[in-house]
């Protein structure tokens, strides 16, 4: 990745999708991306794109509601929402551990709660809302 932040922005969910292919196509196995934005600012959009890219088939319903869900691809693709935690300490312990792997790609919204126990951050993401369905979204390594 390239050093400092990069902003990007896009006109489209589908414009959105193909930024998140783009990332795909740098991470390795072990990876953790933070996606931070607001309610509907896109970071589920831009994490389908990763994972089709990564190989992910078949519908990637947000895992809010979840916590998370992993996907079959080349490599296995774990998408994480964070947002009804406000800390893992008052968590059960490990309970990411089945996402955050050595095997995977994991994809984290709402990464706030998670802290230092999400590992290695290979990518932070910030997407925000630009007005007339564009998005901004800013990479840092």
């Amino acid at each position: 990745m390239s050093e400092g932040p990069t902003t990007i922005r896009t006109a489209s969910a589908e414009e959105t999708e193909r930024v998140g292919a783009e990332i795909a196509e740098r991470l390795v196995p072990g990876d953790v991306v933070l996606v931070i934005g607001d309610v509907g600012a896109g970071k589920s959009t831009l994490i389908r794109g990763a994972a089709r890219a990564l190989g992910v088939e078949g519908p990637m319903p947000s895992p809010t509601f979840t916590i998370g869900r992993r996907h079959r691809g080349r490599v296995p693709v774990s998408h994480l929402d964070l947002y009804r935690l406000e800390a893992l300490d008052a968590e059960e312990p490990g309970m990411l551990d089945d996402y955050l792997t050595p095997e995977a790609i994991a994809f984290v919204e709402w990464p706030e709660a998670g802290g230092a126990s999400l590992g290695r951050v290979a990518l932070r993401i910030e997407i925000s809302h630009a007005g007339e369905g564009r998005r901004e979204i800013t990479l840092d390594s």
